[in-house]
């Protein structure tokens, strides 16, 4: 199918294609940012976004307002963009956008785990769920009783079942730290999600391919830095790698063995494609890593939308969306706590 896609594509997805596009050239530009940067209050905040295209979701916001009201309202703008387009969407593009979203659903369910296993409140529990992680039964999961009624629940009732019943056990979820239980869902997901889109072919597959590796591989980046000093063997960190990526397999033999940042920096600084971002980054700036890859991912999701004919935009645009999100929450935490000096250190231009 590859190189064909322009003959039959527009026949169920071109409308589509044509909103997400439309979405796009809604995000922030640089003048924006900038706008955003000289603001004093909240208030000038919201005021500087309404002339966006999350005017109409924070017009009625009455005063004081405070940053997670304005991060809710656009997340908001975002979930309800998703939803209309999942709505339009034929069943293969359906299927595509719900794989996108099951990253947030793993987060949900590692949420309410953990709120389970702290008997913590459901309602409380459920506010803090991402919107667009949510499916219809995610409220029977937090009226579980123990953590073998919670894998029962899951299995049956949720989206993820596959993930979970072929990598973990009713006994994994006593025992198992929160966050290698997130982990192992997610290796199984992005396999998964990668299989997928192989499957589907043509600009989607090569497009998802490049960009479902550079999520794995800052995964394993990211394992590989949060696991130094604990007591996860390296056996236990290499079976949370995913089974693809610039990394896999060799970058992964050497992550798993790494002791401290600079085995790290050696290990990642040998593929060619991450060389360019740890050159970057000056010995002892490890905490500068996160923006450096989160600029590397935008570039690639702006770069998704120079071809046409894929279903890869409508991923991109949600990460770019995701990233805006981000940035505006940044502002508006260093507006509130008066810490203006600090707002470039944290903003992600995605223009």
């Amino acid at each position: 199918m590859y190189g064909f896609e322009m003959m039959s594509y527009n026949i169920k997805d071109g409308f589509l294609e044509a909103i997400v596009r439309g979405h796009r050239s809604g995000l922030l530009t640089v003048a924006d940012y900038n706008n955003l940067s000289q603001c004093e209050t909240l208030d000038d905040i919201k005021m500087n976004l309404t002339s966006t295209d999350y005017g109409a979701y924070l017009a009625n916001e009455a005063s004081p307002i405070y940053t997670a009201n304005i991060v809710e309202k656009c997340t908001l703008k975002l979930v309800n963009d998703w939803n209309y387009m999942r709505s339009q969407a034929d069943e293969t593009l359906a299927a595509f956008m719900d794989y996108c979203t099951y990253g947030h659903m793993i987060d949900n369910v590692v949420l309410i785990v953990t709120g389970t296993l702290h008997e913590r409140d459901v309602q409380e529990l459920l506010d803090k769920c991402h919107p667009l992680g949510m499916f219809d039964s995610i409220a029977t999961l937090a009226v579980a009783q123990n953590m073998r009624e919670l894998y029962r629940l899951v299995l049956v009732d949720t989206p993820l079942a596959p993930y979970f019943s072929e990598n973990l056990t009713h006994e994994d979820l006593d025992e198992m730290n929160i966050e290698i239980m997130r982990n192992t869902l997610y290796k199984a997901y992005l396999d998964d999600f990668a299989s997928f889109c192989q499957k589907l072919g043509g600009t989607t597959a090569e497009i998802m391919g490049d960009m479902l590796a550079f999520e794995t591989d800052r995964r394993a980046l990211n394992i590989t830095l949060n696991s130094i000093g604990t007591e996860l063997t390296r056996e236990d960190r290499k079976k949370l790698y995913s089974n693809f990526g610039l990394l896999y397999p060799h970058g992964h033999n050497e992550l798993a063995i790494a002791e401290d940042f600079d085995q790290i920096r050696s290990a990642m600084e040998k593929v060619p494609a991450y060389s360019g971002i740890f050159s970057k980054l000056g010995y002892g700036e490890s905490q500068m890593l996160d923006k450096l890859l989160y600029e590397e991912e935008v570039k690639k999701c702006v770069d998704c939308f120079e071809q046409q004919f894929h279903y890869s935009v409508f991923y991109a645009y949600m990460k770019l969306r995701e990233q805006e999100i981000r940035n505006i929450m940044w502002i508006s935490e260093c507006v509130a706590q008066d810490q203006k000096g600090r707002i470039s250190d944290g903003i992600v231009y995605i223009f």
